[in-house]
């Protein structure tokens, strides 16, 4: 789909049938993932595949979505086939692959986020638990040198089913750490005399640095067990930890670059991402600069944005330095609304959301009052589906409301905060554009009049609230 509204072809005459013939609340079957991502050669906002054509990602995820987690033991199987549906009744294509490396997880140290906290048992793990003797948690200890080929099943089980549904997966390989007495490289948890604590303060952040050679290379064998297992699948993406504090960070750029040394002898090379390094001790937070400096492919960022914006309130346009997968699991947790999504849309960037799902591991209130924003989401997918993204750029100059995503003469997508009334400059367009008004969060559009380029035109919005405006030429 190269040029869909701005020549004919068989292939607009299908995406438009997806957008409209199908209407915003219904889901057409997705295509499947055709080769493995990589940043676009002419619009590195966003990826592409092998057929050129830029993919946008956006979706949501969920801790529990490849280990169990639960205060029972075993902690309660998930149900990843009706996530699966969930996920495509939202339209959405992308999730990250949680990893969690201890044994449990205390979610009575984040009571903002949850109502019925608890001490949570997480299983399972990619090494074998054969001992002789126990572990801290009564249970016997790992044998690093031992991978149970149930964790990897289970791995390539899922990220195939996801393929089959055309959503791509960020396998997330390390998490930062939470309860280091809980974790498999503690010198009491194994049989291999592995101790990551290497300055024997209780806190094992060292098994993210590069200190300990024998616990890299533990890490490296881990890492190719997972190349091995997953690389001839085209829908994955890899993520190294999830928010490793700045101690991390030559470490975080150490696995990338084992990756991508790795599978330049593999069949398939996948994009590889640094999220943004949290901690506690705010002097070990990292910064957004590390994650652009990083060899990533792909980033999430905090907050803080290089010109003083802010990556959930007003976002910064896209500059293409590397792929933004904007998630609020680094912008506040569970938090973000309709507005966040479509700014970060019109901002160039690939929005994600942390989702409480069902709230079993975290979440308070309704699990439904994030639904909005979830069709948000969808919504962002589907006009991304109607217009050539590849180049689509942010023009906040083109627009009152500065959110636009456009290909000037061709295509405009404006935000409307507030609803109302905005100017779109159209001075350097000619012809005729068709209009759309999309009610943020809702599974409807309605069309507005058609608009002559060549000048610069106002619109009001056909209903109260905020709004989204969509131009563009039909084919001819």
């Amino acid at each position: 789909m190269k040029r869909p509204i701005s020549a004919p072809s068989l292939l607009f005459c299908v995406v438009m049938a997806v957008g409209v013939g199908l209407g915003w609340g219904q889901v057409a079957e997705p295509a499947p993932a055709t080769g493995p991502l990589k940043p676009h050669p002419t619009n590195p906002r966003y990826f592409t595949d092998v057929s050129g054509k830029a993919v946008y990602l956006t979706g949501s995820h969920v801790w529990n979505n490849l280990p169990d987690i639960g205060p029972s033991d075993p902690p309660p199987a998930f149900d990843f086939d009706a996530y699966l549906d969930f996920l495509r009744r939202h339209n959405h294509n992308f999730i990250r692959l949680w990893r969690l490396e201890e044994v449990a997880w205390d979610t009575r140290l984040q009571p903002n986020d949850v109502d019925q906290a608890a001490m949570n048992n997480v299983a399972p793990h990619p090494w074998k638990r054969t001992g002789p003797g126990n572990a801290l948690d009564g249970k016997p200890k790992f044998n690093l040198e031992e991978f149970d080929p149930a964790y990897f099943e289970r791995l390539r089980s899922r990220v195939s089913a996801a393929g089959d549904r055309s959503i791509y997966v960020s396998v997330m390989l390390f998490q930062g750490a939470n309860s280091w007495k809980d974790h498999p490289f503690h010198a009491a948890n194994n049989v291999n005399s592995i101790d990551g604590d290497a300055d024997g303060d209780g806190r094992g952040v060292e098994t993210h640095m590069l200190k300990t050679p024998a616990v890299t290379a533990l890490q490296e064998r881990y890492m190719r067990k997972v190349l091995d297992t997953l690389n001839d699948l085209d829908n994955v993406l890899y993520e190294i930890s999830n928010e490793s504090g700045a101690y991390s960070t030559e470490w975080q750029y150490h696995m990338i670059r084992f990756i991508k040394e790795y599978e330049k002898k593999k069949p398939k090379q996948h994009a590889v991402g640094m999220t943004f390094q949290y901690s506690p001790d705010a002097k070990q937070r990292g910064t957004n600069k590390l994650l652009f400096d990083s060899p990533a492919d792909w980033i999430s960022p905090n907050r803080d944005a290089p010109d003083g914006r802010d990556y959930l309130r007003n976002p910064p346009p896209a500059d293409g330095k590397k792929v933004i997968l904007n998630d609020t699991d680094h912008l506040g947790g569970i938090i973000g609304d309709s507005a966040w999504v479509w700014k970060s849309f019109c901002r160039g960037h690939n929005p994600i959301f942390m989702d409480p799902y069902d709230n079993r591991v975290l979440g308070k209130g309704s699990p439904d009052q994030w639904n909005a924003l979830r069709q948000s989401l969808g919504q962002t997918r589907r006009l991304a589906g109607r217009v050539d993204l590849a180049a689509m750029l942010p023009h906040d100059n083109l627009a009152s409301t500065k959110y636009c995503l456009a290909q000037p003469g061709v295509a405009y997508i404006v935000y409307l905060p507030d609803g109302g009334e905005v100017t779109v400059d159209l001075s350097a367009a000619s012809g005729t554009f068709q209009v759309e008004w999309v009610p943020p969060g809702e599974g409807t559009t309605t069309p507005g009049q058609p608009a002559t380029g060549g000048a610069k035109q106002s619109f009001t919005a056909p209903f109260s609230g905020s709004a989204v405006l969509f131009l563009w030429k039909p084919a001819k």
